[in-house]
């Protein structure tokens, strides 16, 4: 037994699950990358106000679940755990001065780990995997349903059915102000506790997004956003309804959705799946139009989103979908003497740099061990060597599935298995 184990509420990924982890980000990834998105990598943490100003101060991430470090010295800046993606590509974007290149909108796509305290459950970890899409730059109707479509497209393509578009409008400094207004008048009267009445007074909508019974009962006949949207908003998300209905996106409009983050302005949507249970968003995201003033950059409206790999995962397992991944190894060679094991080598070494994969029978088992790993390794096919077969200068190619097995030149190898895999 191994001294250490993983954190509490974190997990490792292996062989073979791992594989699907990596199939999906592909699946997410794919669609960006055809639409025009790079892709960019940031650090695994950021400075502290990097996430209170953009992320919100009154967010349960910021004040409940964010990872500080600790510093060496006095004085440091104090720096934490990323626990979202788009505050860092935001950041990095205006670091790197991409919106002044004069091609907006900057259209990024990211993969990686994120972490937030939290108590841990099926489906909600404290290391977690995203693969999320920004568009900064351009503020356009097209540009918020490209990136909807773009995630709809990707889970389509991993064959998932069961997951539903929630959509909402959440207004913008022109309109929300006046609803901000009313909505506080009406949670004030409400029985609420320390923690939430000082929500009321910091970002009041959040509220909206609480999960617990005794406080959405409470909620009944609350003032609506919808009801407080300016001209420019609602023509704004009629115009995203539209482009999604005309691109075959169906989608759900949810007036109380709000998500977890202050940042939102205008779109905000969520994915949900029904066979997740009570952690049912699989993803989501929206317009950020304030974001870059918060941290100090200029005015750049904003789109983008995020899509949790885990969630995705549990996903595909809720719906029983097993995706069809390339086989980790195609050909395993089988030694038979030291003098088999250096030409076999060598004919793994071609097999793998002409794009085949290869595995090798390692630390010098016998004929009825090496062919037990050759099962197990998921190979089509095995090569096989000995003296005679040296002498004569072929290896013998093994079918592993139907038996069959033939002498093949070492010069022809390579063709010959691309051959057999047809």
């Amino acid at each position: 037994m191994s001294t250490f184990k993983a954190p509490r509420g974190t997990y490792d990924l292996i062989p073979p699950v791992s594989a699907v982890y990596l199939a999906v980000r592909e699946a997410i990834s794919a669609p960006l990358k055809r639409a025009g998105y790079g892709y960019v990598e940031t650090p695994g943490f950021e400075q502290v106000d990097l996430f209170s100003r953009g992320v919100g101060e009154s967010t349960d991430i910021v004040t409940k679940e964010m990872y500080t470090l600790t510093q060496r010295s006095e004085g440091s800046e104090r720096l934490a755990l990323r626990p979202e993606g788009t505050a860092s590509v935001l950041r990095a974007a205006l670091e790197a001065n991409l919106h002044k290149a004069g091609n907006l909108p900057v259209k990024l796509w990211y993969s990686g780990s994120y972490y937030r305290y939290e108590r841990p459950q099926k489906g909600r970890y404290r290391h977690f995997s995203q693969v999320g899409a920004e568009a900064i730059g351009a503020e356009d109707p097209a540009l918020d349903a490209e990136l909807i479509i773009l995630a709809v497209d990707a889970y389509k393509s991993l064959g998932l059915k069961n997951f539903r578009l929630l959509l909402n409008s959440l207004g913008d400094k022109e309109c929300r102000p006046a609803y901000r207004a009313a909505l506080q008048d009406f949670l004030r009267d409400l029985d609420l506790d320390e923690d939430t009445r000082r929500r009321v007074e910091i970002n009041p909508l959040r509220v909206l997004d609480d999960k617990r019974e005794a406080v959405q009962k409470q909620l009944t006949g609350a003032p609506m956003l919808r009801d407080h949207l300016c001209e420019g908003c609602k023509e704004y998300h009629e115009q995203v309804r539209e482009l999604l209905t005309a691109a075959g996106v169906d989608f759900e409009d949810d007036e109380k959705l709000v998500r977890g983050l202050d940042y939102y302005t205008r779109t905000t949507f969520e994915f949900v799946h029904g066979g997740l249970g009570s952690q049912s968003a699989v993803g989501g995201g929206g317009r950020y139009d304030g974001l870059s003033e918060m941290i100090g950059g200029p005015a750049l409206p904003s789109v983008g989103w995020a899509l949790g790999v885990d969630r995705t995962v549990l996903a595909l397992e809720a719906e029983g979908i097993e995706l069809e991944l390339p086989a980790a190894t195609e050909v395993f060679a089988v030694p038979l003497g030291d003098e088999a094991r250096r030409v076999l080598f060598g004919l793994v070494t071609e097999l793998r740099r002409a794009g085949v994969a290869t595995d090798f029978a390692f630390g010098g088992k016998g004929l009825k061990n090496a062919m037990k790993s050759a099962n197990r390794s998921g190979a089509r096919f095995a090569l096989v060597a000995g003296e005679r077969d040296l002498a004569e200068g072929v290896v013998q190619l093994k079918d592993l599935e139907s038996g069959e097995q033939k002498a093949v030149p070492f010069d022809t190898v390579v063709s010959e298995v691309r051959s057999a895999q047809g």
